[in-house]
């Protein structure tokens, strides 16, 4: 007879039978109970491909009033923690199945990894990606070893497409979901922090639609100790997990599916056995605003040299936005998961962020048009210590009155308290002067 804990009790309520339809060419489900084993199996076998990624204490720690180590799994090879689930899924494949080879049809983080690892397993491996997609993306699953077909303008297309090529052929079609397999092989991320981090308080990961690594985890980590605070935290725009929680099976909603800048946290959510565990092992769900998330991504930029996507600091942003008070002074994780910002939303991401962050801010004031005037404006700047980022002069559509000029100024500031010494300084000399707000 097992003496089986109470939390092996938990995950197999958790994990009870769900049919899977026939049809399905994906890989289906194994309802079959995951188990501490399982995880422990899983970072066995997938320890010489993947990286055990540090797990370092972070400089912003003082200014959030708590201990704060940061697992930082955008260091993998492709860029996102996916490649533990899908390694291990990839290795677990029959022998027969890895010589016909796998096909997937996306353009995301767990893509990419399939592409890398399926080529490292010598696995013949397809990606099928919309016309649109990211010619980054594409780049790099096939630099990864991926033959990329694009095909379609909706990733719908591409996926009717890669399932018709799958049957056609005999491979084997992928699509993220929540097998056992899969789910071991991301839990490992909690099995390393606790072993990384002693007296662990609390533990955050990013949730959303897939939540695979929170649910995997979670099994991991209550295992191991029972009172080690488990939170996964998603957008408010897409409150998808919660949602799901509260109705009780996966919510189907397609408006929030794929959004761009979010990514993979954004998508519907893709299983009831990783909901059924999270239900049952999470301790709490927070949401976030986006305007959070892009400061997080601009905290982690300065304080930890890391450029990362949303996905990557939304697991931060409910720290950033004070949604957790009850950890002050406490000895909290927190997942940084993927790091494959597009280089075109870099910028953008990151001016919007210093932005809100009160750090750029842009006003709008009328001077003569005299020799001189323009000087002294700029001494007024330098003399608080403002740098200018841009100037325009604007003379020939100005409504006040003649000879005078209106001035946009664009400049960057420290801090909240410098900008509004600022303007106190401006509003001294230029009594109508007009600030932008964000």
């Amino acid at each position: 007879m097992k003496i089986v804990s109470r939390n092996e009790e938990l995950l197999r309520d958790a994990l009870s039978c769900i049919p899977q339809p026939s049809s399905r060419t994906s890989l289906a489900s194994c309802n079959k109970l995951i188990r501490f084993e399982d995880i422990s199996a899983a970072a066995f076998k997938i320890q010489c491909g993947v990286q055990k990624t540090p797990c370092m204490y972070s400089r912003l720690s003082k200014q959030y009033g708590m201990d704060i180590y940061l697992k930082k799994e955008f260091l993998q090879y492709t860029g996102s923690v996916k490649e533990r689930g899908v390694l291990y899924l990839l290795m677990s494949l029959p022998q027969e199945q890895q010589r016909k080879g796998v096909i997937v049809a996306s353009d995301s983080n767990f893509s990419m990894a399939v592409a890398y690892h399926a080529s490292e397993l010598r696995i013949p491996v397809f990606v099928i990606v919309p016309t649109g997609t990211a010619p980054g993306r594409v780049r790099m699953c096939r630099e990864y070893g991926a033959m990329v077909i694009s095909y379609g303008t909706a990733a719908k297309d591409s996926q009717v497409h890669a399932r018709r090529l799958a049957q056609e052929n005999g491979y084997l079609y992928l699509e993220e979901e929540d097998s056992a397999v899969y789910l071991s092989g991301l839990g490992t991320v909690g099995l390393e922090m606790y072993e990384q981090v002693p007296k662990l308080d609390a533990v955050i990961f990013p949730a959303g639609g897939h939540c695979g690594l929170l649910a995997g985890s979670a099994a991991a980590l209550k295992h191991l100790n029972p009172h080690i605070s488990v939170i996964g935290v998603e957008s408010e725009s897409f409150p998808v997990l919660q949602q799901s929680l509260k109705a009780g099976h996966p919510t189907d909603d397609q408006a929030c599916n794929n959004h761009h800048f979010y990514g993979d946290v954004s998508g519907v959510c893709f299983g009831s056995n990783s909901l059924q565990l999270t239900g049952k092992l999470v301790d709490k769900v927070v949401s976030v605003r986006e305007e959070d998330v892009l400061i997080s991504m601009l905290r982690l930029l300065e304080y930890e040299r890391a450029t990362v996507d949303a996905e990557g600091a939304i697991a931060l942003a409910a720290l950033v936005a004070g949604k957790l008070p009850e950890l002050k002074g406490k000895r909290v994780a927190v997942v940084i998961c993927s790091g494959n910002l597009e280089l075109h939303l870099l910028q953008q991401c990151i001016a919007r962020a210093l932005t809100l962050d009160n750090r750029v801010c842009r006003f709008s004031l009328v001077i003569s048009d005299c020799p001189g005037d323009m000087s002294k404006l700029l001494e007024i700047l330098a003399r608080e210590e403002a740098r200018v980022l841009d100037i325009k002069q604007e003379r020939t559509f100005v409504t006040s009155e003649l000879f005078t000029v209106e001035v946009v100024c664009t400049v960057e500031t420290r801090d909240k308290m410098h900008t509004a010494q600022l303007r106190n300084a401006l509003l001294e000399r230029y009594p109508t002067t007009a600030w932008t707000e964000r």
